[in-house]
């Protein structure tokens, strides 16, 4: 009876791929009062780079728009950013190495992001902004449930 292989999980290495923060209403839009909808569009990605290397991608989008005096919706703010981390990973079988790549390395990689976002938006002068946790768990599963119907669809349509 064979040993199982020894399970590794190591961050190796966490960088800021690409930002852009855009003010396009500044400075008429500090003389307004503050109170933004916000819209948070976020994704994950993830690319085998090598035997057990993988980079893991975290895209978030943050839009604040503003109702100004005349009723009009203005864009406050717009942060763009690809947080990304290389990992390393050995000894898992796919179900678990699936599960770590689409939710525990974008989970390790979502502080980094949260930080960046909130520096760019209180440099840009708006008030601090903390994003929310992220159930990466939960929206790996969705992901999973979408996968599974838009196969079992294409199976479907071929018959």
């Amino acid at each position: 009876m064979a040993d199982k292989e020894e399970q590794k999980f190591e961050m190796q290495k966490v960088f800021l791929k690409d930002v852009s923060f855009e003010a396009p209403c500044s400075p008429e839009i500090f003389r307004e009062k503050w109170s933004p909808k916000t819209e948070i569009h976020l994704a994950s990605n993830s690319e085998k780079l090598a035997d057990n290397i993988y980079l893991i991608t975290l895209d978030i989008t943050v839009t604040a728009t503003q109702e100004n005096d005349n009723d009009d919706k203005q864009v406050a703010f717009l942060v763009e950013l690809k947080q990304c981390g290389i990992f390393s990973l050995m000894g898992f079988d796919d179900t678990q190495l699936n599960q770590i790549l689409g939710s525990y390395c974008p989970h390790s990689l979502f502080p980094y992001a949260r930080e960046a976002i909130s520096d760019f938006v209180s440099k840009g002068g708006f008030p601090p902004m903390l994003l929310s946790p992220v159930n990466f768990d939960a929206l790996y599963a969705q992901q999973q449930i979408a996968r599974k119907k838009a196969q079992q669809e294409g199976e479907q349509t071929q018959h």
